[in-house]
C-alpha cells in the first residue's frame, strides 16, 4: 500500500470514529433524557405509557390507546383515556390505575435499574398494573411475583432518586 493511500485510509477511519463517537454521545443523551422522569413517557409525544389508557388494562383486559379528546395531566405528564368514565376513574384514584414503578420494568427495578416497560407486555397482579421491557422479564416476574415485588419495592426509592433530573 502506498503512503498516500495509507494516509487516506487513516483519515477515513478517523472521520468514521469521530462520527460514531458523536452518534453514541447523542444516543446516550437521548436515552438518559428519556429516563429522567419518574413516569415512563414517550419522548416523541410526551404521553405517559405511550398514550395507552391505564384504566383499560383493568376494565377491558387489554392495552388500548387513549384519545386526545380524553386527556388528563397528572404527576407532570399527560395521560390519555378511551372515554370520560376512564378519565374520571383515573382522576379519582390514580394510585390504583397508574402502572407500578411509574411504568418501569419491576424485574429491572429489583436489580436496581430503570428500564422502561412497554404497554403491550403487561400483567395485573394484586390489583396493580406492571409493565415489562420484554416477555422474558414478564415470565421471570410471574415465576415469583411476591419476591420480585418485595425486592423492587425495597430498591424503588434508590432507582427513583437516580431518575431525578
Amino acid at each position: 500500500m502506498t503512503a498516500a493511500r495509507q494516509k487516506r485510509k487513516h483519515r477515513a477511519g478517523l472521520a468514521l470514529s469521530v462520527t460514531i463517537a458523536a452518534a453514541l454521545a447523542l444516543f446516550g443523551a437521548a436515552a438518559r433524557a428519556s429516563l429522567t422522569a419518574r413516569i415512563v413517557v414517550n419522548w416523541h409525544t410526551g404521553l405517559a405509557i405511550d398514550g395507552y389508557d391505564p384504566v383499560a388494562f383493568f376494565t377491558d383486559g387489554a392495552p388500548l390507546p387513549g384519545t386526545s379528546a380524553f386527556e388528563l395531566r397528572y404527576a407532570g405528564v399527560v395521560w390519555r383515556f378511551r372515554n370520560s368514565g376512564n378519565r374520571a376513574a383515573f382522576a379519582e384514584r390514580p394510585d390504583v390505575y397508574m402502572p407500578r414503578y411509574g411504568g418501569y420494568d419491576p424485574v429491572a427495578v429489583a436489580r436496581g435499574v430503570a428500564v422502561a416497560g412497554a404497554p403491550n407486555v403487561w400483567v395485573i397482579v394484586g390489583q396493580r398494573l406492571f409493565l415489562f421491557h420484554d416477555p422474558a422479564d414478564r415470565e421471570k416476574f410471574l415465576g415469583d411475583p411476591v419476591h420480585t415485588i418485595a425486592t423492587a419495592d425495597r430498591k424503588w426509592p434508590q432507582v427513583e432518586r437516580a431518575l431525578d433530573p
